[in-house]
């Protein structure tokens, strides 16, 4: 499996956020301008051509899921390229989000608190 186009990523990120969805309501999910829906049906055929998604046949409609997690998804794609640009440091990563203003100190503290829970 590649990495997927960004566009591909929002569609799998609804189906994540859904869990189990119709076209028309990863459609929803979608920020505006919404595509067309013949063009997230589509997407959502090639993403189970690529083995990204699954589905379940209700005779003229499919209902998709997800075939690997968005926890699996990142380990396989994000975590390599964020490693690849970064050296591998986590560190570089949340340096430079903070210095491009990305992240705000809440955030951090959150990320923080994420970090000592974890620990415990």
């Amino acid at each position: 499996m590649k990495r997927l186009s960004e566009k591909e990523e929002a569609v799998m990120r609804a189906v994540w956020k859904l869990d189990k969805a119709f076209a028309k309501e990863v459609r929803e999910e979608m920020p505006e301008p919404k595509p067309h829906i013949n063009t997230i049906a589509t997407m959502m055929k090639r993403l189970v051509d690529k083995g990204f998604l699954k589905f379940e046949d209700f005779g003229a409609t499919y209902r998709y899921y997800a075939a690997l997690t968005k926890k699996e998804y990142t380990t396989l794609y994000i975590r390599p390229f964020l490693s690849k640009l970064f050296g591998g440091s986590i560190k570089d990563v949340v340096a430079f989000f903070a210095e491009e203003e990305e992240i705000s100190v809440e955030e951090l503290k959150e990320v923080i608190k994420m970090i000592e829970d974890k620990e415990k």
